[in-house]
């Protein structure tokens, strides 16, 4: 059974296993991450983990963690700002190995209580345009498309999800 935890120090290898598995690039929304993070060693790692936890009034930021291993990461964000204009209240991003397999559906729906019980009426969603699978989870937790943007690149699908 799979569980939403506070990023953690203790978990840096399986995290770094994770984050292999992506390749080159900044495409793991959910983890805070930024190219300025050094994750590769245990005094940038232990630093990472720290930002994440000083921004948590900002944001919630947890990983989707079964038997050790971590198969993604998950964000809500908090209020609205230029930057949740643009990614969204809540970001995910799942391992391709662990595609498929329901994570980010049932993280989501985790999120979304979260989001109702901080007080938020309804949150926005993004993805970009051809990520179908993405597009079609967010629908079937009651995502209504706002609309299609080409800014940011590439062109993206904003859903709104509104809340009990």
């Amino acid at each position: 059974m799979p569980e939403l935890i506070a990023p953690t120090p203790t978990l840096q290898e399986a995290w770094l296993q994770a984050h292999e598995e992506w390749g080159v690039g900044n495409h793991e929304d959910g983890f805070g991450l930024s190219s300025a993070d050094d994750v590769n060693t245990s005094a940038g790692f232990d630093a990472w983990i720290r930002r994440l936890m000083n921004e948590s009034a900002q944001c919630t930021y947890r990983w989707i963690v079964e038997n050790g291993e971590v198969h993604g990461g998950i964000a809500l964000r908090h209020g609205y700002t230029d930057f949740i204009k643009v990614a969204g209240h809540i970001g995910y991003g799942i391992k391709p190995s662990a595609r498929r397999r329901g994570f980010a559906s049932w993280a989501l729906e985790k999120m979304l209580t979260a989001a109702n019980n901080l007080g938020m009426k309804r949150v926005l969603l993004v993805c970009e345009v051809d990520n179908r699978a993405s597009a079609g989870m967010i629908e079937s937790r009651g995502g209504v498309l706002e609309n299609e943007s080409g800014t940011p690149n590439p062109k993206v699908r904003r859903y709104w999800i509104e809340l009990a």
